[in-house]
């Protein structure tokens, strides 16, 4: 990505020691007092500092401005999915809009204190006439993934033969040096993911870089005082572990931040619905916000599993997938029906069993019951709880006694919301039941079918009633009793 320039914009180093780039504050800036003054701008002015960060504003988000505000490089620990990468990747936002380098360099010089002996030359071979180029905020933040064949090379940079031989320097020369991806991230952010998985000595690299802005490539000290706010992301089990991370460069990180899930439903029901992809065209989409939270239910719900590896965690993702598949699974029957809407059920959830297995590591106990198993308990158990919220109060002995008395229900997902509307009429005051709690009228017959669902499986979840994917909804199986020594049986004697 190249920068338009504008055409006030200095393009020589004359034009530049003429502009206000030549004079304090922006004159001898590092990129970390640069973010520091843009933040307390967007403090001052009431400006939002993150967009799309939902449930941090109170806990994650005055942690990370103050790191900020006291120039630290910090680490963000916590569990997959917590949005850690999307907090890393908003700090560009604090960047200014653009800022001049030599051109031609790829360490990104400042023309006022270059680091690299190809700007340093070129500066004193042409004087004003050095040519300057611009670079935006978004060519001023590399990521890295850090795996354990990542190598010096790969972050601070090696001696390359062929520039050597080309241009006839000696291996020791500094204009044979190919940089790596953290001085090509000079004046800038650079950002490195899973940081315990860098091994010892590329940590040790990456220490040096931090404290005395020198590294030795192949034998050869090279000197870089790089200017770079580093910002890195870990799980707490690998960054605590002993071993895993060499204490030096846990040292020299100011800030420590820790991140979590949502602390409650209605911020992961928001989170969910800005992440997901639903706005897809076609036929208006119609999400009942009982299916939504019996979504996010589902995240809560392994979360607190002792069968789902708290170590792994569970991540946001989950219901964010979830959501996807069951609004496909709907978008799908609705087109083969020929509805004009697509309005998704909880049977749609169940449809959506491949898009929990996937994201649930298990412990052993949940190995032995199989995902499948356990990701149908989770959304029956959400449901539960969804309509102990909505409809805790409400009188369902009558479609209790139904299927107590003999009464079974079978309606299969993929039929048309009239079919379904009909067999839920069976079910004497059922559609009275969901009227009546506000979570649907009868008169909207696809809700209506939604809202039954959720009925019937918030029943199976207490066992009142039954469920199974043969015979549907049925009376509710006696509970098996354990072998005892009470009276009853056959005596013998």
């Amino acid at each position: 990505m190249t920068y338009k320039m504008e055409s006030s914009e200095p393009r020589t180093f004359g034009d530049l020691r003429g502009s206000r780039w030549a004079e304090p504050p922006y004159r001898g800036r590092t990129v970390r007092e640069e973010i520091r003054a843009n933040l307390l701008a967007r403090l001052e002015c009431g400006t939002p500092l993150f967009s799309g960060i939902v449930g941090y504003e109170d806990t994650i988000l005055p942690q990370l401005v103050n790191a900020l505000l006291a120039r630290h490089h910090f680490i963000l620990l916590g569990l997959r999915g917590q949005a850690k990468s999307r907090i890393l990747r908003e700090l560009t936002g604090l960047l200014d809009e653009r800022i001049p380098i030599v051109a031609g360099s790829e360490v990104n010089d400042d023309p006022f204190a270059p680091i690299s002996k190809y700007a340093r030359d070129l500066l004193a071979e042409c004087g004003d006439a050095a040519p300057i180029a611009w670079i935006g905020r978004e060519q001023r933040y590399v990521e890295k993934l850090a795996t354990p064949d990542v190598t010096i090379a790969d972050l601070i940079g090696d001696v390359d033969p062929i520039k050597a031989a080309r241009g006839g320097h000696l291996l020791s020369d500094e204009l044979t040096m190919h940089f790596g991806l953290l001085p090509r991230a000079n004046r800038g952010i650079f950002a490195i993911n899973e940081l315990p998985d860098l091994s010892g000595k590329v940590q040790v690299g990456l220490f040096n870089i931090m404290q005395e802005g020198d590294v030795q490539i192949k034998g050869y000290p090279v000197r870089l005082p790089l200017d770079v706010l580093l910002a890195f992301t870990a799980n707490p089990e690998d960054y605590t572990a002993r071993g895993k991370i060499i204490t030096p460069l846990k040292d020299r990180i100011g800030s420590e931040i820790i991140t979590h899930y949502p602390r409650t439903v209605q911020l992961g029901m928001e989170i969910t619905a800005q992440e997901a992809w639903t706005r897809r065209g076609g036929r208006p989409l119609d999400v009942p916000d009982f299916v939504l939270e019996t979504i996010e239910r589902v995240a809560f719900e392994a979360r607190e599993d002792k069968r789902v590896d708290k170590r792994s965690g569970v991540s946001q993702r989950l219901p964010i997938s979830v959501l996807e598949s069951a609004v496909s699974n709907a978008e799908r029957r609705t087109a083969a029906a020929h509805e004009d809407r697509i309005v998704p059920r909880i049977s749609d959830v169940y449809a959506a069993v491949p898009s929990i297995t996937g994201k649930l590591e298990l412990e052993y106990e949940g190995e032995l019951q199989g995902g499948d198993t356990i990701a149908r308990e989770l959304i029956r158990r959400a449901a539960g709880k969804v309509l102990d919220e909505r409809a805790g109060g409400a009188d369902l002995v009558r479609i209790v006694a139904w299927f107590d008395q003999g009464g079974a229900l079978k309606v299969p997902g993929d039929e048309r919301s009239e079919l379904c509307y009909k067999g839920f009429a069976v079910v004497p005051g059922l559609l009275d039941v969901v009227e009546d709690v506000g979570l649907s009228p009868k008169s909207d017959h696809p809700r209506a079918v939604a809202a039954c669902e959720l009925v019937l499986e918030g029943l199976a979840a207490a066992k009142r009633i039954s469920r199974s994917e043969e015979l549907g909804y049925t009376r509710a199986k006696p509970e098996r009793r354990e072998p005892g020594f009470g009276k009853g049986g056959i005596s013998f004697g």
